[in-house]
């Protein structure tokens, strides 16, 4: 019988975990709704801002400096790592890590043996695995998910972008997980500064009169642009951070299930076991007094 008491106490903790990862899923899931929609609205935006300065960067002649695009001898490299503040979203946090440590081990291993690669992080989870592998984080970002707006975001992009125009940094890659759906996250390795300039094969004549100049233009318009390049980062890592917990707390939910209909089964076979036994020692006691 004491094996009975072990799997009814069992069966009620794991019915207990899947109540807790069953409510869990549906509040990512409602999360998810929201950051979807938040990252479907911005990627347009986006991209038509990055095509308006492609194209006004293919102007020939012009005399605008652009102090973004300066590319320097990459000696001095940061990295950003954009993860989670909270766990239980499957390998989501572990490739940012698994990213960031293979930067340090291959493109930038010269740099990272001189010292000269600095990580900051966005999002606490990524911190703790690198510190616990030796990694120091240089600075965080933690607290945006608090209060996670266009402003805020746009305060840490204005430090990153002040970091590259007094050249305490040559180069600053962001690495996070891109939202494609609620089961697929992109592991993405951009590049933040200097601002890439694309080729453009067009034949069509980018013949521009600037109002007030091509130089007021590039100093408003590229530091916006890179604001909504780094919150359209924190917002589609967000998202898949939601995809990716909604996913793990699924999975955790059918497993649960699956691991109470075996205690199920466990325990009514040991409680058919133990009346089998409880009736065969009557029967055998009914037979002795018989004798």
């Amino acid at each position: 019988m004491a094996n009975l008491k072990e799997i009814r106490t069992r069966i009620t903790s794991v019915k207990s975990t899947r109540q807790i990862t069953n409510a869990m899923k549906m509040v990512s899931a409602a999360k998810l709704r929201k950051a979807q929609n938040a990252i479907t609205q911005l990627r347009p935006y986006a991209n038509k801002l990055n095509e308006i300065l492609s194209r006004l960067g293919d102007v020939k002649g012009g005399s605008a400096e652009n102090i973004y695009a300066a590319e320097r001898s990459e000696e001095q490299v940061l990295l950003v790592a954009i993860s989670s503040n909270r766990g239980l979203c499957g390998p989501f946090n572990a490739n940012i890590v698994k990213k960031i440590i293979e930067l340090t081990e291959g493109q930038y291993a010269d740099q990272y043996r001189k010292g000269n690669v600095s990580i900051y992080t966005i999002g606490s989870k990524s911190g703790q695995i690198l510190q616990a592998k030796g990694y120091k984080i240089d600075a965080d970002f933690d607290t945006l998910y608090d209060d996670l707006t266009f402003n805020n975001i746009a305060d840490v992009a204005e430090k990153l972008m002040h970091y590259f125009t007094d050249k305490k940094f040559d180069k600053i890659e962001i690495v996070y997980n891109r939202f494609k759906n609620a089961a697929v996250q992109i592991l993405t390795q951009e590049q933040f500064l200097p601002v890439k300039h694309e080729e453009n094969s067009s034949t069509e004549n980018n013949d521009y009169i600037f109002e007030p100049s091509q130089q007021y233009i590039f100093d408003t318009l590229i530091p916006d642009s890179l604001k909504t390049q780094l919150f359209a980062a924190v917002t589609d890592s967000y998202a898949a951070e939601q995809g990716a917990r909604m996913t793990a707390m699924h999975q955790a939910t059918d497993n649960a299930s699956e691991m109470i209909r075996s205690l199920t089964l466990s325990y009514n076979k040991a409680r058919q076991a133990a009346i089998t036994k409880e009736i065969l020692e009557i029967t055998a006691g009914a037979e002795a007094l018989k004798g």
